[in-house]
């Protein structure tokens, strides 16, 4: 069993984001513990009052919500008297056991799972300390209910879970919704787990699953008002389906959220850039790699993506580097001028631009495109690769710097006129 437990600031929304899975045929509500009515007899205005009065007890704690999930192995199959039971009693081992919460049993993923909705706001108005609840309380629980009740153990689990696939998340004609619960696994999955600094970073690993965060052009209402979209693109990399919103997806993955995690992210960076810079230096010294498309094979082997950026003439004019093992992202301006597209093929200076500038596909996967990233796996190089065209930071101009330069007007000194 794998929990995973998440404060926030607002519990309309959680509560929402489980109803609309009921709603949807997808969930189930299960249990309400601490409730003064059965499960049964409860309407949506009293499953949410009663974690809003409690939790305006103490209006001093901002992130007063806690939404919990835990997760089973693929195949097990519990029984819904076993989950309330599990729920109940992990809630009470972690110290939640005389809070008001609500559970759902979720049927929208290959594996078994509940979401667990509640409060850290006590009757008394005081807060219920989470400070290391993962390591302290929510680890001795999940191992001993994962022993009373026979459970596969959270680390064998995590090694038969199977990656996510884009060519199984959906369909080209799927519903709004459907498209949106598509890419929320992808966001649960790669948001909180790799490091990226910008938008462009974080596209070339969202890419990778035919998914890109979207700001539309600078004209546009939303790119005006700091809005964002996550959207679904085809094999070609063309946009398909309804664009949805950050702000509908449970962790509101808009433009301020983002832009946090680049501020905390760039805080980690610097070891691994070194570590990456050193691994790459490594392969261009050994004198057998005379092309990019050299590189980014023996790049592969390490499990490291390099993703080349082409113009329309077929011009490489960006580099971007995912650490698929260590979960970090770099654009090879960020990890150095001598890693960027022009610094790069320059080394390759024996090998003619006309043959560094082949079609994307030739340059890109040899001819043949897969759309099978396993992102979680170490093997994720050995059968599927998936061709990622990120919008550049630094649009390519083939003027030179040179001619790009204006002359000063020299200021003409004022003739003195007086006598």
């Amino acid at each position: 069993m794998v929990a995973v437990i998440n404060s926030g600031r607002s519990l309309h929304n959680i509560f929402n984001y489980n109803e609309n899975k009921v709603k949807a045929g997808v969930a189930k509500f299960i249990l309400a513990s601490n409730y003064p009515m059965d499960t049964e007899e409860l309407t949506l205005a009293h499953k949410l009052n009663r974690l809003l009065n409690q939790a305006k007890l103490n209006e001093n704690v901002k992130r007063n919500s806690i939404h919990i999930s835990l997760n089973f192995a693929v195949g097990e199959n519990i029984s819904e008297n076993n989950l309330k039971a599990i729920a109940s009693e992990y809630m009470e081992t972690i110290g939640f056991g005389e809070q008001p919460f609500l559970v759902y049993q979720h049927n929208d993923a290959s594996h078994p799972h509940i979401h667990i909705i509640t409060t850290k706001i006590q009757a008394d108005g005081s807060r219920i300390d989470t400070q290391n609840i993962g390591k302290n309380r929510s680890e001795p629980a999940r191992k001993a209910i994962e022993k009373k009740y026979n459970l596969v153990e959270a680390e064998k689990q995590k090694k038969q879970e199977n990656p996510l696939k884009p060519m199984d998340l959906i369909g080209e004609g799927a519903t709004k919704l459907e498209t949106k619960n598509a890419i929320a696994k992808v966001l649960n999955a790669v948001l909180d787990t790799y490091n990226y600094t910008s938008i462009p970073e974080l596209n070339a690993v969202l890419k990778n699953y035919h998914i890109v965060a979207d700001r539309g052009t600078e004209q546009s209402r939303v790119y005006q008002k700091n809005g964002l979209y996550y959207r679904l693109l085809d094999k070609q990399g063309n946009k398909i389906c309804t664009p949805i919103k950050a702000s509908l997806f449970q962790q509101n993955p808009g433009l301020k959220f983002l832009e946090k995690q680049f501020t905390q992210n760039e805080k980690f960076r610097n070891a691994y850039r070194t570590l990456l810079k050193s691994r790459i230096d490594d392969l261009l010294k050994s004198n057998t790699i005379q092309s990019i498309h050299e590189l980014k094979e023996r790049l592969e082997k390490e499990n490291i993506q390099l993703i080349c950026r082409i113009n329309p003439d077929g011009i490489i004019y960006g580099l971007t580097y995912i650490d698929h093992q260590n979960k970090y992202v770099f654009n090879g301006s960020k990890l150095g001028k001598s890693y960027s597209a022009k610094a790069v093929q320059e080394r390759f200076e024996s090998m003619p631009l006309r043959q560094l500038s082949r079609s994307k596909e030739e340059v890109l996967s040899g001819g043949k495109i897969h759309l099978e990233p396993l992102v979680s796996s170490p093997d994720y190089f050995k059968n599927t690769f998936v061709e990622v065209l990120l919008q550049a930071e630094n649009y390519y101009d083939p003027l030179p710097f040179q001619l790009k330069k204006t002359r000063r007007k020299k200021r003409r000194k004022k003739q003195n006129t007086r006598l």
